[in-house]
């Protein structure tokens, strides 16, 4: 089980929860996971290649996963983000 940080643009799929849980052995399964429960927050991460949408981020702890393979411990704390724009 990883503990999952979802950006407030994310919220309205989770129900306004701004932390959850899910399984996974890799980013990939935990986010499907997460699609189980909440459809339509995958997409929004992950465009239609399963790579991360270039506006969005993706830390497993401290270190940024730059692809959706990379491997999750129980206990490791996903955080998603989502870029910020305007002028």
């Amino acid at each position: 089980m990883v503990s999952v940080l979802i950006p407030s643009q994310l919220i309205a799929y989770t129900d306004g929860a701004t932390r959850v849980q899910a399984q996974g052995a890799t980013v990939e399964a935990a986010l499907d996971d997460l699609d189980r429960r909440y459809p339509g927050l995958k997409f929004r991460v992950i465009d239609e290649q399963d790579r991360i949408r270039r506006h969005m981020r993706i830390f497993v702890g401290q270190d940024e996963a730059r692809d959706v393979r990379r491997a999750l411990a129980p206990g490791d704390e996903l955080m998603i983000f989502g870029a910020l724009s305007g002028g």
